[in-house]
């Protein structure tokens, strides 16, 4: 078994790293013998994708140059690293209503026509497997269905919508809410009892 963690927050000390970590720790527990693969989007800055990116990933596997190669080899490693793992989990803090700028770097990175999703005659196609992903926010306030703040939360319906795309459709939202507020305690504690069920299933 592989886990591959992602951890997207400015902040060493997060709350959103801090509920990776007690996932992590809960799946070691039950998976003595897993791997568990480490991409820290703020370790590791990703680089925008640009015209030579384009350039080659458009280009056929065939008719690619070295040049073509080296600007797609990194997208090659986090979609790998993304395909062999059987379990994914996501810290993803709210940054302005929607997710960090080195996240969506990544997002850039591994959707790739032709690898990761395809065009038929019924419309695109995810072309991973779906496995087990589990997406840990932490958010400033409260955004539940039905609510008047629904409409504001540009996170959690675009990380499903884009990990769907590539056919990723097994996909967990675990919510630290109100982490400005009062109740941020009340709501940090709810969110880690759920991390412990969660990586225990």
């Amino acid at each position: 078994m592989k886990l591959l963690r992602i951890d997207s927050s400015a902040r060493k000390q997060s709350v959103s790293r801090r509920l990776t970590t007690e996932f992590v720790d809960a799946w070691k527990k039950r998976n003595p013998e897993g791997v568990v693969i480490e991409r820290d989007l703020t370790a590791t800055p990703l680089p925008l994708v640009n015209d030579g990116w384009v350039a080659a990933a458009h280009t056929g596997a065939a008719q690619r140059t070295e040049e073509h190669k080296q600007a797609l080899a990194l997208s090659d490693e986090l979609i790998a690293e993304l395909t062999e793992a059987d379990v994914i989990v996501m810290g993803v803090p709210m940054y302005n209503f929607a997710i960090p700028a080195n996240l969506k770097a990544w997002i850039d990175q591994i959707v790739r026509m032709g690898v990761t999703f395809a065009y038929g005659a019924t419309g695109p196609k995810g072309l991973l497997p779906s496995k087990k992903v589990f997406v840990l926010t932490s958010r400033g306030g409260a955004y539940e269905p039905g609510s008047m703040t629904e409409k504001f939360d540009f996170q959690a319906p675009y990380l499903k919508h884009i990990l769907g795309f590539i056919g990723i459709t097994d996909v967990t939202f675990i919510h630290a809410e109100n982490q400005s507020k009062e109740t941020a305690t009340a709501s940090l504690a709810a969110a880690a009892k759920q991390i412990q069920q969660a990586a225990t299933l």
